[in-house]
């Protein structure tokens, strides 16, 4: 017996319905466990982060993350998130190119593997 499966816009279609739905549940809690691990990480992470990009002037980018935080806080969207935090690792680096005691490298390595 085949089982069909495709996943649409975070739903799994299947031809067997019962099975489908048991995957998806499974599949749903692994994601939500492997998003909270990051959230601890981020969440140490994005104070720093914001801090440092006041330093160096980029306080929209700094204001842009904040906010992107309270809305993952309360959505659990991590795409603003992710987006904001990648634009400040870009800076991060530029500032380190220019001057590397701009910006601590421990900084930047806990940003890329949070990230990851």
């Amino acid at each position: 017996m085949k089982i069909a499966f495709l996943l649409i816009f975070n739903q799994l279609y299947c031809s067997d319905g019962n099975i489908c739905i048991v995957l998806f549940r499974n599949l749903k809690t692994k994601l939500k466990l492997h998003i909270a691990m990051k959230v601890d990480k981020m969440e140490k992470l994005v104070a720093e982060v914001i801090e440092k990009l006041e330093k160096l002037k980029q306080t929209e980018l700094a204001a842009d993350l904040s906010w992107c935080w309270v809305s993952f806080q309360n959505d659990q969207n991590p795409t603003g998130v992710v987006a904001k935090a990648t634009q400040a690792l870009a800076a991060f680096k530029e500032a380190r190119e220019k001057n590397a005691k701009a910006v601590a490298k421990k900084l930047v390595e806990d940003l890329e593997k949070a990230l990851a």
